[in-house]
């Protein structure tokens, strides 16, 4: 049994002031396996003020110098990629291989996005040849709350730490209780990169806690948080009172929608994708909606794909998918799939229950519905599991009136030959993401949605100006 239950504040592995054991569950086997603990208001506070006091010397601290930081960080997290991608394999069931691929590798490549955004950024310019004594100045926000996921916990760390700390944040991270054990991993590679105390400080705990406490502190000065529309609601309310900007990357139920004229690898993509990671990913293109001439051949198409998705251990090499997070998880996707069956869409792969084979671990079977319409339930909650819903339509307008009508507005996909009709339908699409024809968005692209699906984008420049205010100067002495 891994224990691991202290705390980096100010520089230094602490104890909680309170004890609060945690265990962390496996969920390829249902077995705890690892113990942490869980802070308390005296933990967040003291966290918290390490990263007020750090503030003014971190924000005078040269952006080369910030920069030359992280980069320092990118060379270490090369040496810890396989510890971070055991971890996330164990506590979250990512299976290995796509934890070492897709889960690691995605934290080293956001932060080399950043360093290259950031060395073109102008972090101070003139207003305009109009006005030579005014100044345009980006100042970093200050202390910030960092409030990550357990279903892309790399993903979603580096893309806040890496940009606050560039833009001369200090800032507070609250991994979640689910999938903590690589989030401490990476503060000590934080800790070995150099960075100077306080401007990094990590307090586990779970949302009620050390979440609604950070989203509520008077000396937070920003909250960016992933997670779910309800948390990010919550987060909202509690940070008004005291004003914070506030950051939200939240769920989605994305539209895929293939046209008659699709690539013959469409839908068989879609559900691949949809799969990806135990269908549990904000962005997942959810509900595929298919033009009639080629409908029926792409349901069949779709089960065929599904069945033949493997589900096993998290541990085990091979390209199958592994379990869903927790038992809370797996009780609601099954619901959700019983949910489907009882308002008459068509089960045409998968189901209730566990695999063959697999009694034990929160292991979910590969589940595809078709003829359904956008009022069930299965097209309108975000079901976080490998299930998708199969919808039928006829004219691009139609297309365009389902994909548009949900509360979500995340990440959108398009299948056509048709390249006017792709770009108009990107156009219109209502979300913060469109990809086309299995092109996916390129390195320093901003990710974030509209509507439930949150505000504000994360990566590249778009993630650098998330944690910076704007300052504007006027009788500016030319230099």
């Amino acid at each position: 049994m891994i224990e691991k239950r202290s705390f980096y504040i100010d520089g230094q592995w602490v104890d909680p002031l309170t004890t609060s054991d945690f265990e962390v569950i496996n969920p390829s086997t249902e077995d705890p396996c690892a113990i942490i603990s869980l802070g308390a208001q005296a933990d967040t506070d003291a966290a918290v003020a390490a990263a007020k006091a750090a503030l003014p010397g971190w924000m005078a601290t040269p952006v080369e110098d910030r920069i030359a930081r992280v980069e320092k960080l990118v060379d270490i997290y090369k040496t810890r990629s396989e510890d971070l991608a055991q971890a996330m394999s164990m506590e979250m069931g990512a299976p290995i291989d796509m934890a070492r691929s897709q889960q690691s590798g995605a934290g080293d490549y956001h932060l080399k996005n950043f360093i290259r955004a950031a060395k073109a950024f102008p972090f101070e310019r003139p207003l305009g040849d109009h006005a030579p004594n005014d100044r345009i100045i980006h100042e970093a926000v200050g202390v910030a709350a960092l409030i990550t996921p357990w279903n892309w916990p790399m993903n979603q760390i580096t893309l806040k730490v890496g940009a606050a700390a560039i833009a001369g944040c200090t800032m507070v991270l609250k991994p979640s209780e689910q999938s903590p054990l690589n989030a401490m991993i990476f503060a000590e590679m934080m800790d070995e990169a150099g960075f100077p105390p306080g401007v990094f400080n990590l307090v586990n705990g779970d949302g009620v806690g050390v979440g609604s406490q950070l989203s509520a502190h008077p000396d937070v000065d920003m909250v960016s948080f992933t997670g779910s529309t309800r948390a990010g609601t919550a987060i909202s309310k509690a940070a008004a009172d005291t004003l914070k900007k506030v950051h939200l990357e939240l769920g989605g139920k994305g539209a895929n929608v293939v046209f008659a004229d699709a690539d013959e690898k469409a839908v068989k993509r879609g559900v691949l994708h949809m799969m990806n990671n135990t269908g549990q990913s904000c962005n997942a293109p959810s509900r595929m909606l298919v033009q009639r001439p080629i409908y029926d051949q792409a349901v069949e198409t779709a089960a065929e794909v599904a069945n033949k998705v493997s589900v096993g251990s998290a541990m085990e090499e091979g390209r199958h998918i592994g379990p869903v997070v927790n038992e809370l998880q797996w009780t609601k996707i099954q619901g959700l799939i019983q949910k489907g069956i009882d308002e008459g869409a068509r089960l045409v792969a998968g189901g209730t229950g566990r695999p063959d084979g697999l009694n034990k671990g929160y292991y979910v079977r590969p589940t595809v519905f078709a003829d359904a319409n956008n009022q069930m339930t299965v097209a309108r909650e975000e079901i976080f599991g490998p299930v998708l819903t199969m919808i039928p339509f006829d004219t691009e307008e139609e297309a365009v009136e389902i994909a548009n009508d949900t509360p979500y507005g995340l990440t959108n996909y398009v299948q056509t030959q048709d390249g006017d009709r792709a770009n108009r339908m990107a156009r219109v699409l209502r979300s913060g993401m469109v990809e086309m024809n299995g092109q996916s968005r390129s390195a320093g692209s901003p990710f974030g949605g509209m509507k439930q699906s949150g505000n504000g984008r994360e990566g590249g420049v778009w993630g650098l100006e998330d944690f910076l205010e704007v300052k504007a100067v006027g009788g500016w002495t030319a230099e």
